[in-house]
């Protein structure tokens, strides 16, 4: 079993077969020049939409809040302030990669994206630290290097709002809230290496986001704790409308430069995206490792833009949450995701709409689909109708579970994911062999 947490044989790949980079000879100082400006754009982006005040008033209302699933940004504090947090969030997380010498590889491209895609919903610059404390002390303790484990650093701060909750959400002082708040991060960031690497063998490297599933796990331990002793609190619904025509425009612009880049850093070509397609997608593919940093980014490009497209057409919101699952999308276009093994999930979920209680447009469905394409690699495995019914099995999955972690874990459909792809990949394997 592949070894999801240290991915060695990315970060040894000087001793293999050269990769496409190599190839082309770009290094990792372009690279990261390039996630670095994508992250100064959306930090510059926030003052289109607010005053350097209002921005400074939104985000001391970000932090401030309880932040459980799912707590839109752009109503809490205002659009400006969102999209600053999420800009200096992907900063934060670019900065601490490149002091620790990480490879900007597709778990970092889609680690990096999907920081700055929940950081629109739920991620802040008081929840990610304790959890990414936690991780340090880990990595000392087994007398490794942070580096090993900065994924799922990056990852683990899904667990966010547990830190927020406990801090600000159950009415103890600001300063026994933090106490326990931090104390709480520190120990889910401690002990979610360990759990992550094992938990992987449940699903096989088929759901994506396999912290999603681990946070899942750890945050329903936690509510469970609380719950016994008579500490809970209510369920979240806070999302922003009416805002589509300005963010469709906002996120067009983003992923067509997305193409441009690509196809600049690709030779100036489009070539090889048909290659990058056939790729199952099942953890771990690293498509910048695989096919480039310029394909990847194409593939990214394209992901962009077709899931901002589905939002819209279905009638949906172009909003914080939204929006934070288009970013993860795009990211994960760096790690296991195209066109061709997204679609048949999406199929899915709209079939699910068809027959089940939940309406195509709403948040929970949208979100569905977007979030639920972690089970890309079914799809990209066993073909399209598998990746239908995963979808179809993963909506009716995903709306059931929030309720046991309560909205404690922001990958919610990672959760959701693990289980789907835990339970049906046996099935579908073991009529596999019979045929």
């Amino acid at each position: 079993m592949q070894d999801l947490l240290t991915y060695r044989w990315l970060s040894n790949l000087k001793g293999r077969k050269k990769t496409m980079d190599q190839v082309m000879n770009i290094g990792e100082k372009p690279k990261y020049i390039v996630m670095t400006i994508y992250a100064v754009m959306v930090l510059i982006s926030s003052l289109f939409f607010n005053t350097p005040g209002e921005i400074m008033g939104g985000l001391g209302r970000i932090v401030i809040h309880p932040s459980t699933l799912v707590s839109d940004y752009m109503v809490i504090g205002n659009i400006g302030a969102t999209f600053f947090n999420s800009g200096l969030l992907m900063l934060i997380a670019i900065a601490i990669a490149k002091l620790n010498k990480a490879i900007m590889n597709g778990p970092m491209v889609a680690a990096i994206f999907t920081v700055g895609g929940f950081a629109l919903f739920g991620k802040n610059f008081y929840n990610i630290w304790p959890i990414l404390l936690g991780v340090l002390i880990y990595a000392k303790v087994q007398k490794e290097k942070f580096s090993k484990f900065i994924i799922i650093a990056f990852f683990g701060t899904a667990l966010g709002p547990l830190i927020s909750q406990i801090s600000f959400g159950y009415g103890a002082t600001i300063v026994q809230g933090m106490v326990m708040g931090i104390a709480a991060g520190m120990l889910v960031g401690f002990v979610l290496p360990p759990l992550a690497n094992h938990l992987l063998k449940f699903h096989q490297g088929f759901n994506l986001y396999n912290i999603g599933f681990t946070a899942g796990m750890i945050g329903t331990f936690f509510m469970a704790v609380m719950r016994a002793y008579g500490i809970s609190h209510e369920t979240t619904l806070i999302v922003a409308e009416g805002y589509n025509f300005v963010f469709a425009v906002y996120l067009s612009i983003l992923f067509i430069s997305m193409l441009m880049v690509g196809f600049f850093f690709n030779g100036n070509s489009f070539a090889g995206y048909g290659k990058l397609i056939k790729h199952s997608g099942r953890a771990v593919s690293d498509f910048v490792a695989l096919e480039g940093f310029g394909m990847s980014f194409i593939n990214m490009g394209i992901l962009g833009l077709v899931s901002t497209a589905y939002v819209i057409i279905v009638g949906g919101e172009l909003n914080g949450a939204t929006i934070g699952g288009v970013f993860t999308i795009v990211g994960f276009g760096a790690f296991g995701k195209h066109v061709k093994n997204v679609t048949p999930i999406l199929i899915g979920v709209i079939l699910a709409s068809l027959t089940q209680v939940w309406a195509l447009n709403s948040t929970g469905a949208l979100l569905a689909a977007l979030f639920g394409t972690t089970l890309a690699p079914i799809a990209g495995q066993f073909g399209w109708t598998s990746g239908i019914v995963a979808g179809f099995l993963h909506m009716a999955m995903v709306m059931n579970v929030g309720y046991l972690h309560g909205g404690m874990n922001l990958y919610n459909n990672g959760f959701s994911g693990g289980m789907v792809a835990g339970i049906l990949v046996p099935i579908i394997e073991s009529f596999r062999k019979e045929e």
